[in-house]
């Protein structure tokens, strides 16, 4: 079994979803004893909110490769980010390490690729649904249409993550406004909704749509799994 490197803390609520994904798969594929062989470099939030915030992507992405070249050191043969938006500096976390980085988009744009779907809606940080570096790699990489929520809707799914979930707080009222912009993004097309911050799904799932969503989190996870069993 090959070891897999999470760089997590961002925040460590999705942090503990992928811990516990991980090794639930490991043991539903291998057997009841089996866990995953994982290590996890978990970042104050606090100090990469602020960062973020500012604006300090050059900040940002010297810790990012910091943790990233720990957890090589530390006998890591596989890397996650486990944030959709640290992904904005994925090709110099990339270049600092010689393993593989596995890209949060990429198994996600493989699943909704398999449904037959082409337009699709995502849900994220102002910094996911606003800057490129997500919706470009989905549209260039893999053909997907994207569609993001309007600039209002875009405040209310930025300021829920950062007040709510990141700080473990489940809202009924949060869940009601995020339903109310997937049918929004359904309205204007979506076949489907990418649930592109790992802390969404702590909140919504397919039961608050009208159409499939694909929890970001669950689905890198897996394909970590993936990675770390396969046989060559």
């Amino acid at each position: 079994m090959r070891t897999i490197g999470l760089i997590g803390g961002m925040s460590w609520e999705s942090s503990a979803e992928y811990y516990r994904i991980v090794n639930e798969g490991v043991r539903d594929r291998v057997g009841p004893t089996a866990s995953a062989s994982c290590l996890l470099w978990s970042f104050n939030f606090a100090e990469i909110e602020a960062l973020q915030h500012r604006g300090d992507w050059d900040a940002l992405t010297a810790r990012m490769t910091q943790a990233a070249r720990a957890l090589e050191a530390g006998g890591a043969d596989v890397l996650l980010i486990c944030t959709n938006t640290m992904h904005r500096m994925v090709d110099a976390v990339q270049a600092a390490v010689s393993i593989p980085l596995l890209h949060i988009a990429d198994p996600t744009a493989e699943r909704i690729s398999a449904a037959g779907l082409r337009t699709i809606g995502l849900l994220g940080t102002a910094f996911t649904m606003e800057q490129d570096f997500y919706k470009g790699r989905l549209a260039t990489r893999h053909g997907l249409e994207v569609i993001v929520p309007d600039e209002r809707d875009r405040a209310t799914v930025h300021r829920i993550i950062y007040d709510e979930l990141v700080a473990g707080q489940v809202r009924p009222e949060s869940r009601a406004a995020f339903r109310d912009v997937i049918a929004r993004l359904v309205e204007r097309g979506a076949g489907g909704v990418i649930l592109g911050c790992t802390e969404i799904m702590l909140l919504v799932g397919d039961a608050d749509s009208a159409v499939p969503v694909f929890d970001t989190t669950a689905l890198h996870a897996a394909a970590a799994v993936d990675w770390a069993l396969r046989a060559d």
